[in-house]
């Protein structure tokens, strides 16, 4: 089954070289020239990944990727021609699950785009551990990779369930920063630690009932992030 992705920028000629790019390993790809056509098509289409841009014409990237977050946790990677931190920051905040900052190698975003896949495809439920896990209100669905807590659907973007889903199987192991960049963003990943304290803020404000009091997801001071089991 191949995989959609939807490509987002006003550059014409960066989204030819991409969608050749992709095509040529087998890939399905729509192309969207601003925000509200990328909108529009996210709306319609049954995306593995998107590319978006976050200079766009009509509606800004992070506006795009805001507004799909409200319907869809499909994996977005931002496209951005800024270096800033700040810049990046700022697309995880609104929802975006990585960022490749331009001018950027082809080879890089090919690799970039299947190690995403390949983490946020729904996994076969694995037989030496439970696909679906309770604990107290929280309730994981492995397998359909859906959050319930207190039995209402809480929606986590690709990384959020990643990273909670790490927690939850290893219950009061203590992971350092580091460590969870590299184990739920991947080696290759460019991004420093702050990426993960974006995420679990951003995580903790959705199953937590007092952010600032977590029951679930604990900061382990000086040493990282765990579950409480």
């Amino acid at each position: 089954m191949a995989k959609k992705v939807l490509v987002v920028d006003d550059e014409k000629l960066i989204v030819k070289g991409i969608r050749f790019s992709l095509e040529q390993d087998g890939m399905e790809v729509e192309c969207a020239y601003d925000g509200e056509e990328a909108l529009e098509k996210a709306k319609a289409g049954n995306f593995d990944i998107i590319l978006l841009d976050v200079m766009l014409p009509k509606m800004d990237g992070f506006s795009v990727c805001q507004s799909i977050r409200e319907f869809s946790t499909v994996p977005i990677v931002m496209l951005t021609a800024k270096g800033d931190d700040m810049d990046k920051i700022l697309g995880l905040e609104y929802g975006a699950d990585d960022y490749i900052t331009k001018p950027f190698n082809i080879l890089e975003v090919k690799a970039r785009i299947k190690a995403i896949i390949r983490r946020t495809a729904a996994p076969a439920a694995a037989k030496d551990q439970e696909s679906v896990i309770e604990n107290g209100n929280l309730k994981l669905d492995r397998e359909s990779r859906r959050l319930y807590i207190s039995g209402k659907e809480v929606n986590l973007t690709a990384k959020e369930f990643d990273l909670l889903e790490l927690l939850v199987l290893n219950p009061d192991k203590v992971y350092s920063r580091e460590n969870l960049l590299n184990l739920v963003w991947g080696y290759e990943y460019p991004g420093d630690v702050r990426t993960v304290d974006v995420h679990v803020r951003r995580l903790r404000e959705k199953i937590e009932v007092n952010p600032s009091e977590p029951k679930y997801v604990h900061t382990k001071w000086g040493m990282g992030y765990y579950y409480k089991g």
